[in-house]
């Protein structure tokens, strides 16, 4: 299978499968316990949690483990809007991940007010609109660091300080889930206040993800019990998946310059190939290396993937099925793109294991593809 899906997940990186075995083995305490099993597990927990922080200058105790980025995307968004048993609004984008967008609507549906604010055709937010969105009452802000369709980056610092200056008291929320892989990311740089991210998208395992909290920001909980995390987020801790996480973590910023550079030229390649037969989405300057959202005139794109599929090539169509009907993607919707531009569009993505040669496959099979002969 030549894999083009890293933005759905990566393969797991082989020193993090290393790490993460004691901790499904012999090392297998509860790390809330007392007795020395479960001080191992403790110990190997914290360990992670402060390599965590350290790689996104953070310190340990603004980190929160989740079960992953959605989870952290909940905890964010109803974690601000409900703290202190107040509700507050939110104010996110037009083309975030469904995690957010959803949980902003179960938030309208429980009295809390919510605006979306809309995009250009590139899917950049205009920081103007943004802070106009924000009111007396909204308690927090989310806009993703990189898009998971089209790779668009998201340029943060114009847009924190415009909502800031229109509010000082909103919290700026991120979900980077799609940027750690490929950007750095530095808590003061960004200057946000809530950070989301998923262990999976680069080499790490699936389950886990963590949600940077700066410190002096409240959050009400989503799970409750026996207070863990600083009773932010109760229930057993998944250690293995922490002490993979962070792993990953480190393994992805120590690769992260090979990656762009290695990432980038296999795309690059691959949409050469392609260059009769394409439309990039969103301008390669404005994007993630890793990303390829392509539009194929005319051609539908579930009808593709299937043909890929059979020709031994894993990607995602900017659309989905359900109830048996053809959906359009939310985001290119927002963009601007009519429906059938979205259903002839298709997200290819490379990530760290990608090679230049399977670059040149995948191509020629996209190629095979378009002329019908899987």
């Amino acid at each position: 299978m030549l894999y083009l899906d890293h933005a759905a997940t990566t393969p797991v990186r082989p020193a993090v499968a290393e790490a993460m075995a004691p901790f499904l083995a012999d090392r297998f305490g509860n790390s809330s316990g007392v007795h020395s099993v479960s001080r191992r597990a403790k110990n190997a927990l914290e360990e992670a949690r402060e390599q965590a922080a350290a790689l996104i200058g953070a310190r340990p105790r603004e980190i929160v483990f989740t079960g992953g980025g959605t989870e952290s995307d909940n905890l964010a968004l109803k974690g601000v809007a409900l703290a202190g048993g107040n509700r507050g609004g939110v104010v996110t984008a037009a083309t975030e991940h469904e995690a957010v967008l959803e949980t902003a609507d179960f938030l309208r549906r429980f009295g809390c007010p919510t605006g979306i604010v809309g995009v250009d055709p590139h899917g950049l937010i205009d920081p103007v609109e943004l802070a106009a969105a924000v009111a007396s009452d909204t308690k927090v802000v989310s806009v993703m660091a990189a898009n998971n369709e089209t790779g668009t980056i998201q340029p943060l610092a114009p847009l924190v300080a415009a909502v800031k200056a229109e509010n000082p008291r909103v919290l700026f929320h991120t979900d980077a889930v799609q940027a750690f892989a490929a950007l750095k990311i530095d808590v003061d740089e960004w200057a946000v206040d809530l950070i989301s991210l998923s262990a999976h998208k680069f080499g790490g395992p699936q389950g886990v993800g963590l949600l940077f909290v700066r410190s002096g920001c409240v959050l009400e909980p989503l799970m409750h019990g026996g207070g863990q995390e600083l009773g932010r987020r109760s229930g057993t801790h998944n250690v293995a998946g922490a002490v993979g996480m962070a792993t990953a973590m480190e393994l992805a910023t120590d690769d992260r310059d090979r990656f762009r550079t290695d990432t980038a030229e296999a795309r690059s390649h691959f949409e050469a190939k392609l260059s009769d037969r394409a439309e990039r989405t969103v301008p390669e300057d404005l994007a993630l290396p890793q990303h390829s959202h392509l539009r194929f005139d005319g051609i539908n794109n579930e009808t593709l993937l299937v043909l890929l599929d059979r020709l031994g090539v894993a990607a995602s169509a900017g659309s989905a099925c359900a109830s048996g009907a053809a959906t359009v993607s939310h985001v290119l919707e927002a963009m601007g793109l009519t429906p059938e531009e979205a259903r002839s569009s298709l997200r290819f993505s490379f990530g760290w294991t990608s090679k230049l040669s399977e670059a040149e496959q995948a191509a020629e099979a996209v190629l095979e593809a378009l002329e019908g002969r899987p």
